[in-house]
């Protein structure tokens, strides 16, 4: 498993690896903080995929040491998403939070990706063994379902941001809404296996009690 995980880490690593060099050629485009901006918004968004992804491929495949590349696969979400929040706020804005203040409150889809970008980072934050231990295990898990809101917040951030060719974002929403539904049905299937359980034990113990009256 670990020669697994170094190649994953490769991977998630490469797309940065690939902006520097470009970079250093020279070769981002006529508009290259746009460039910059959209590649890194976009691994942001592959990378909250591949990590929601991670549950559903294990349940359905058995293989279930995938969910030891989960938390990498998080944190390097976070990584191009700082990557992407900081060329806003460094390359394009130049720190001036006054205008990045008014920027996000009063442009929907900055507000949209600022909010994804803020539901992230106490998912990195916390995503360590220790933090596990101090928060317990049902309250970490609450607390990491905040993907989910930032995925889809993700997303919106996506849609409002194009004018015209809204198929990537669609394509996006398409993949994440279909890992939540799968998510939804397991929960359901779950509640009512657990009902029918519970209905099943109360008709039982009142079947019984009906047995044992005296007529």
């Amino acid at each position: 498993m670990r020669w697994i995980k170094s190649l994953v880490f490769l991977a998630c690593l490469s797309p940065a690896a690939w902006l520097v060099w470009k970079g250093l050629r020279q070769d981002l485009g006529a508009n290259p903080i746009e460039f910059i901006t959209h590649a890194t918004g976009d691994w942001t968004l592959r990378l909250l995929a591949v990590t929601l992804a991670v549950t559903p491929l294990r349940k359905l495949s058995g293989l279930h040491p995938l969910i030891r590349l989960r938390r990498m696969l998080g944190l390097f979400a976070f990584f191009y998403g700082c990557l992407h929040f900081l060329t806003y706020l460094w390359l394009d804005k130049f720190f001036d939070m006054p205008e990045i203040v008014k920027d996000i409150g009063k442009r929907p889809f900055i507000t949209a990706g600022f909010i994804a970008f803020v539901l992230l980072a106490p998912l990195a934050v916390t995503s360590t063994k220790g933090w596990i231990r101090r928060l317990g295990g049902r309250r970490w898990q609450r607390l990491h379902r905040l993907i989910y809101v930032s995925a889809i917040a993700g997303v919106v951030h996506y849609y409002w941001l194009v004018k015209s060719d809204i198929r990537s974002p669609l394509a996006y929403a398409a993949v994440i809404f279909l890992l939540l539904g799968f998510r939804a049905a397991v929960w359901w299937r779950g509640n009512a296996g657990t009902a029918r359980a519970r209905t099943g034990r109360v008709v039982a113990a009142a079947a019984q009690g009906a047995g044992s009256d005296p007529e």
